[in-house]
């Protein structure tokens, strides 16, 4: 969610905990946006209390080993090394809200560039429709090839 650089201990990234535990000591990979970094975690702190971990659900601020604050930005991901892998392409099931429904009034067709967000972080993506589909109209279902210009870690079913 956020970046903050504390003088004589280092650079703190703040989040959500997903899934899994985050220890004190444990290297971990920064993945998005950016090529993959690796570190460490040298401190974990929820609620202005020291932890030696952090599990799912928690808001914590993980202390980086060596990053500094400029190599790290918001909608990056912190994860166990090679959990996580970033993706440019994906294919998408969408329904497209209508007007009504606070959507779209006009249809779309191929190289529609619409921004798309992923946790805390949005992006364009250059939009393809499948073989035989001319338009997407507003309250259609559709499965969309998705190509992004910067890739975001994401999982199967995010």
């Amino acid at each position: 969610e956020d970046v903050f650089s504390i003088s004589g201990r280092g650079t703190v990234v703040t989040g959500r905990i997903e899934k899994g535990v985050v220890k004190v000591g444990e290297e971990v990979e920064i993945v998005g946006i950016r090529p993959v970094q690796k570190t460490t975690c040298t401190g974990v702190e929820m609620f202005r209390k020291l932890l030696d971990q952090g599990q799912a659900g928690d808001n914590v601020g993980v202390l980086l080993r060596g990053t500094k604050r400029e190599d790290v930005e918001r909608g990056q991901v912190l994860c166990k090394p090679g959990s996580i892998t970033p993706h440019t392409k994906f294919v998408a099931e969408a329904y497209i809200l209508n007007k009504e429904e606070g959507g779209r009034h006009t249809p779309f067709f191929t190289n529609y560039r619409p921004q798309f967000y992923f946790r805390t972080t949005d992006v364009t993506g250059i939009i393809k429709l499948k073989e035989g589909v001319e338009m997407i109209m507003p309250g259609d279902n559709a499965e969309l090839d998705v190509e992004l210009i910067t890739p975001i870690a994401m999982d199967q079913g995010l």
